[in-house]
């Protein structure tokens, strides 16, 4: 949630609703992707602003906590806690991020990194 706006346009509120929404279905787990799509169900996405966002975020990961037995994840600082090390590219519009793909070369166990560019 750290690069959602503070004051997000419809359509950003939008693709973040339907981003976590897309997370739930398409999560590996089966049981956990149900109980995701449960928790979404119950506390839909916050997506007024970034800290409504950051703070909803927190809330359901401290949701699946609970049904894990973990202790609670303290969200009181949410936005103070998280750097999401995306700082601007200097050279321009575009941003370029190292990423780690779950593909692999056949004969080794490493990660291939792989050089993505955002749009716009």
């Amino acid at each position: 949630m750290a690069r959602f706006p503070d004051k997000p346009t419809p359509d950003e509120s939008v693709a973040l609703q339907s981003y976590m929404h897309l997370f739930a279905r398409l999560y590996p787990c089966g049981e956990c992707a149900n109980h995701f799509r449960e928790i979404l169900a119950k506390y839909p996405p916050q997506v007024t602003s970034r800290s409504t966002a950051a703070a909803w975020g927190c809330h359901v990961h401290n949701e699946v906590n609970k049904s894990l037995k973990k202790e609670p994840f303290d969200c009181s600082n949410i936005g103070d806690f998280y750097d999401c090390g995306c700082a601007e590219d200097e050279k321009g519009d575009t941003k370029t991020v190292r990423a780690q793909t779950p593909e692999k070369d056949k004969n080794s166990k490493d990660v291939l990194p792989v050089e993505l560019e955002s749009e716009g």
